[in-house]
């Protein structure tokens, strides 16, 4: 499996934008696909997650309300639609993905295939 994240940019306070993973590879059905994000001079963080084949989508409570993840099968593309963008939320955005279970999809370490990051910028 290998992922390729785009879509990052910069934008004003307020707005939007989205990102996308494309996924390419075989047997990625089984595994839980994820956006982590990286501020500078911060940890890489848990952003939201999805399980490919459906059931399960959980988010940061940083990002609840205004982010949403989603997958289109056809494109084999997991985006992360970004509203109401905060200074805050300035970051190098990661897609990544791994057979996780439950108790550990916000944990980094639990995912061991990753995408190269898109830089999101909000500025005020």
């Amino acid at each position: 499996v290998q992922l390729q994240a785009s879509g990052g940019g910069l934008v004003q306070v307020g707005g939007s934008l989205r990102l996308s993973c494309a996924v390419s590879g075989r047997a990625f059905s089984s595994y839980v696909m994820v956006w982590f994000r990286q501020a500078p001079g911060k940890e890489r963080e848990f952003v939201a997650a999805t399980r490919w084949s459906g059931g399960m989508i959980s988010y940061a409570d940083s990002v609840k309300g205004r982010f949403t993840i989603s997958r289109d099968f056809p494109k084999n593309t997991v985006y992360l639609q970004m509203n109401r963008l905060e200074l805050d939320d300035t970051a190098v955005y990661y897609c990544a993905a791994g057979r996780v279970i439950l108790s550990t999809i916000q944990t980094r370490n639990a995912y061991n295939i990753w995408g190269q990051g898109t830089l999101v910028t909000v500025s005020s």
